[in-house]
């Protein structure tokens, strides 16, 4: 089943796709999302990658650095973050100098927008417990609510974390993060008793402690890598220790989603979308034909249904017809043209 769909990664400052970028997979350049809230470099890598935009790298020198080679990683995103104080940011801001996002409070992980539970499989709560005893304990959520999530908060759920803005290296695959920091943001680390490397800090960053003393702050950079070797985006499945879920059989059409939020605010900072279509409504250049556009308009109705979107008000009453002409002049601006079957028409309306 998998061979019949073509996966694409956009990334946006929110929930809404209009506001998403096609994310170059595999290739050094960044994506760059900035907000009232925070600024945003994402690099991400996926191996033996197949998917769009077309011809893009199928792997990228990063997965030739350790320990990524020996752990065989099939996936990275890699962030390069800098928190901004905003003018609504002082509900969670921390006493003295050190204003920020509270340790406990910047989150990371997946949410959905209807429910899912009716498609999880025999045996999905085994390899829940799987996934918080061998890789993050820290993960929290509910796979069987209208709403289902699973965040983990980022101090001990991401891979890497480096305090500085870190390393932008082409030749190793852009982004290179490694546990750590500059010479600024290991004295940062060493004055909260963060460990200095990254399976003890992951392990420290559960203590409750650990999650009150350390603080994003507002104005410096630090850098998070999420990776391992369990998530094939190739055939689509799921390979933890001793289990292994083919996720083809019990999706139910959603994108997979990733978000960077702050638990006490629900700002968000990033959110990267992992949308798979079918091969036959892709166009030869990359391009979305018409299914494909109106399945991802879907997508978005759902978000503004769950109120994960904004509802914004209508200027004047809009037909249908005005409101998906102006849907896919949006997805034009990603990158997204016409379908073939429309080629043929007038392309006065075309948008570069």
């Amino acid at each position: 089943m998998a061979e019949k769909y073509v996966i694409r990664v956009t990334a946006g400052p929110d929930y809404d796709i209009d506001n998403h970028t096609v994310v170059p997979v595999n290739t050094p350049e960044t994506v760059k999302v900035n907000t009232a809230h925070g600024d945003v470099e994402l690099n991400v890598r996926i191996q033996d990658y197949v998917g769009l935009p077309r011809n893009s790298p199928s792997t990228s020198p990063y997965f030739s650095l350790e320990p990524h080679k020996t752990s065989n990683d099939r996936y990275s995103i890699a962030i390069r973050f800098t928190p901004k104080k905003s003018s609504d940011s002082s509900s969670n801001d921390t006493d003295g100098e050190k204003q920020g996002i509270a340790g406990g409070d910047l989150q990371f992980g997946n949410d959905f927008d209807h429910p899912i539970r009716d498609k999880l499989p025999p045996g999905f709560s085994y390899a829940m417990n799987i996934v918080k005893w061998w890789i993050d304990p820290g993960l929290d959520g509910d796979a069987y609510a209208d709403e289902p999530y699973l965040y983990g908060p980022g101090l001990s759920s991401f891979n890497a974390l480096h305090v500085g803005g870190g390393e932008h290296d082409p030749a190793k695959g852009g982004l290179v993060i490694e546990e750590g920091g500059d010479e600024a943001g290991l004295e940062k680390r060493e004055a909260v008793g963060a460990p200095g490397t990254a399976k003890e800090r992951m392990k420290w960053a559960l203590k409750p402690y650990a999650k009150d003393n350390w603080v994003y702050e507002y104005g410096q950079t630090y850098c998070f890598d999420f990776f391992n070797p369990y998530l094939d985006f190739n055939d689509f499945a799921l390979r933890l220790p001793g289990f292994t879920l083919p996720i083809m059989k019990y999706w139910d059409g959603q994108p997979l989603r990733y978000v960077l939020r702050n638990r006490s605010t629900s700002d968000t900072y990033l959110v990267v979308l992992f949308t798979l279509y079918l091969k036959e409504d892709v166009n030869e250049d990359g391009s979305l034909k018409d299914a494909a556009l109106k399945a991802t308009k879907k997508d978005k109705e759902m978000a503004k249904e769950s109120g994960k979107i904004p509802a914004a008000e209508e200027a004047g009453n809009k037909h249908e017809g005005e409101d998906y002409e102006e849907a896919r002049q949006h997805f034009e601006k990603l990158g997204v043209s016409k379908s073939h079957d429309d080629e043929s028409k007038e392309n006065t309306d075309d948008v570069d």
